[in-house]
């Protein structure tokens, strides 16, 4: 295989297939509540981009049981699970919620890691060093959605947070020895080929430890909807966005873990590029490909 993939390396790790199990809290974004913005980032819906999230009214216990008992009979008796805190901002809140919330994931008797998703501007030192001292008992992964490393772009997609920001925020959470993974989407509005290959070096130069790559796709009641339905932009097929993924993976260092070469958005609310809605068929093309 051309890169290091999730599987392998939790493999390696854990010593066994890993899966994610999804969590909710009660958090917002700062550009959804008017802090920095409002309305989150164009392609995200109501759900925060965790629209495969559980139910926030369930205690965090009782979510990563009910995502368990969904993935039990695939996943087999011996796989494992991670905790994955994705929608919204999971660093939005005072450190005393997440550190009860980390209390709760760590305590599950099955749950052996936690993914954290967030963004560099809701990380102060004191959040840092209360995920360090989890991240020395009980494996912490921080995720932070880049999506491009052009400032136009990111105003465009009301990001509402600069670059250099993810630099910065990289080198605390490293030298804490926390493992921090970029995003980067591939396809947004107005971007060319070199600028989605400048985000992919960002994310090699700022020293992430991991990488996911995701073509944008389009849900129904986004403000991207609304431009897809003005034709402000086209969306990549999906032979021209694995292209670009072929090149990003040049790139890509020895070691470097690539979580995701895409993703897929729910059927349910999804408006283009349709092709992402046929999982099966995404798969088979990516093994054949890249395998």
């Amino acid at each position: 295989m051309r890169y290091l993939s999730a599987n392998d390396y939790y493999r390696k790790k854990f010593g066994k297939k890993m899966y994610r199990v999804a969590v909710s809290i009660d958090v917002t974004c700062p550009n959804r509540d008017g802090s920095k913005g409002s309305g989150g980032c164009i392609f995200c819906s109501a759900g925060g981009s965790g629209e495969f999230a559980s139910d926030v009214s369930l205690s965090v216990s009782d979510q990563i049981d009910a995502a368990i008992s969904k993935v039990r009979r695939k996943a087999g008796a011996d796989a494992g699970y991670i905790a994955y805190l994705q929608s919204f901002t999971n660093t939005y809140c005072s450190v005393e919620y997440l550190d009860g919330v980390l209390d709760s994931i760590s305590s599950h008797p099955a749950a052996e890691a936690v993914i954290i998703g967030t963004r560099p501007d809701c990380l102060p030192d004191e959040m840092v060093s209360m995920i360090s001292d989890y991240n020395r008992r009980f494996p912490v992964y921080v995720e932070l959605g880049l999506q491009t490393s052009n400032d136009d772009t990111a105003r465009l997609i009301n990001r509402c947070c600069d670059t250099y920001v993810f630099g910065d925020a990289v080198k605390r959470l490293r030298s804490e020895g926390i493992n921090v993974t970029g995003h980067v989407i591939f396809g947004l509005p107005g971007e060319s080929f070199s600028d989605m290959m400048d985000s992919v070096r960002y994310i090699v130069d700022s020293g992430f430890d991991g990488i996911k790559f995701t073509c944008l796709y389009v849900l129904k009641g986004t403000k991207l909807y609304d431009m897809f339905l003005n034709k402000e932009f086209e969306v990549l097929g999906m032979e021209e966005y694995f292209d670009i993924v072929d090149k990003a993976l040049d790139i890509i260092p020895e070691g470097m873990v690539v979580y995701r070469l895409t993703g897929d958005g729910p059927k349910s609310i999804l408006a283009a590029p349709m092709w992402t809605a046929n999982k099966r068929a995404v798969i088979n093309y990516i093994n054949r490909r890249f395998g």
